[in-house]
C-alpha cells in the first residue's frame, strides 16, 4: 500500500549529530537508551534513503523543518532539507521550520523558501518557541501561509526530557483560535495533541481544517479514543505519521497494519488523506 508520511526526518549524519547534540533532545535520547554513538553511525546517504523509501512504497515523505534558533539555538535546517527536495521532488515534501521570534524575518524567509526553493508547507514548535499556538507573534506566519496556499504543522505533545518547556504552551486548545482566525488554512497537528486526547479529537471534529496526525502516541493510555475516532467521523481527518529518526518508519508502518483500523480506514490514513491535503491528485 502507498505510504505518506507527515513526519519525516531523513537520517543523513548531518541531521543525526543535530539531534544528538541538541539541547532540545539530547537527555531525551540517553533516556531512552539510544547509544548516540551508533545512532550517528545509522546514518545513510540522500541516494541510499530515496532508494530504501521507494522500496518500502512510499508516495511522499514530508520533511518537518524545525527553527528553534531564539530559544535553544536550534538553527533552521532549510539548507538540509533543499537537496532531497531539488533532488527528489516527487518523493520529498519540504515544510518549513519557522521561529516567531524572528518576527518579519521569519515570514520573509517561509516566502522565500515556498517560492524559490520548492517548499510546500511551514512548521511550528509552540513548546520550544514557549508561547501558545494563538499567541500574536504567530499571526503574520497563519496570515502568509493562507497567502501562500500553504498547510502549518503545529507540533503538539509531551516533550518530556526537553528542558524549559511546559505542557501548557503544546497544548492543542489553543489552535481552536487559529482554526477559527484562519478558516482557509489547512492544519496538521502533531503526535495528536497527547496526551490532550479528547479535546484533539474535538478539535479535528469541530473545524473542518485540523487534521491529526498520531505519531509516537498511537498506543499510550487513552490512545484508543484516536482508533476509535478514526474509524468514526474522523475517517478522512487522521495522516500518518512515523517521527522518524526517533522512531523508525518502518516499525510505524508495520504498527498501523496491527492497530484496529478498518480496512478502508487504514487505506485513508496511509496515503488517501494525505494525497487529498497536498492536492496530489
Amino acid at each position: 500500500m502507498p505510504i505518506i508520511d507527515f513526519r519525516f526526518r531523513p537520517h543523513t549524519q548531518k541531521t543525526l549529530e543535530t539531534l544528538s547534540n541538541s539541547a532540545i533532545f539530547r537527555k531525551g535520547l540517553l533516556e531512552s537508551g539510544k547509544d548516540l554513538i551508533s545512532f550517528v553511525a545509522s546514518a545513510k546517504s540522500m541516494a541510499d534513503i530515496a532508494a530504501e523509501l521507494k522500496e518500502a512504497d512510499f508516495m511522499r515523505a514530508v520533511i518537518v523543518g524545525r527553527d528553534a534558533e531564539t530559544t535553544y539555538q536550534f538553527q533552521p535546517n532549510h539548507e538540509e532539507i533543499i537537496p532531497f527536495l531539488q533532488k527528489y521532488p516527487d518523493l520529498f515534501v519540504g515544510f518549513a521550520g519557522v521561529d516567531p521570534h524572528k518576527g518579519m524575518t521569519a515570514v520573509y524567509q517561509l516566502e522565500d523558501l515556498v517560492k524559490n526553493y520548492g517548499f510546500c508547507g511551514a512548521a511550528i514548535d509552540p513548546m520550544y518557541a514557549r508561547i501558545r499556538s494563538n499567541h500574536e507573534r504567530y499571526y503574520p506566519i497563519y496570515a502568509k501561509c493562507c497567502e501562500l496556499n500553504i498547510p502549518i504543522i503545529i507540533t503538539t505533545g509531551l516533550s518530556p526530557s526537553s528542558p524549559n518547556v511546559t505542557m501548557e504552551s503544546a497544548a492543542p486548545i489553543y489552535i481552536d483560535a487559529v482554526a477559527r482566525d484562519f478558516p482557509m488554512l489547512k492544519i496538521i497537528v502533531s503526535h495528536g495533541g497527547y496526551p490532550w486526547v479528547g479535546e484533539a479529537i474535538g478539535l479535528a471534529l469541530r473545524n473542518t481544517n485540523v487534521y491529526l496526525e498520531l505519531s509516537e502516541y498511537e498506543t499510550q493510555p487513552l490512545s484508543s479514543a484516536y482508533i476509535e475516532a478514526a474509524n468514526g467521523p474522523l475517517q478522512e481527518k487522521i495522516l500518518f505519521a512515523s517521527a522518524h529518526p526517533f522512531c523508525h518508519y518502518q516499525d510505524s508502518i508495520t504498527l498501523y497494519q496491527k492497530l484496529p483500523f478498518h480496512e478502508v480506514v487504514r487505506e485513508n490514513i496511509f496515503w488517501k488523506n494525505g494525497a487529498k491535503l497536498l492536492n496530489i491528485f
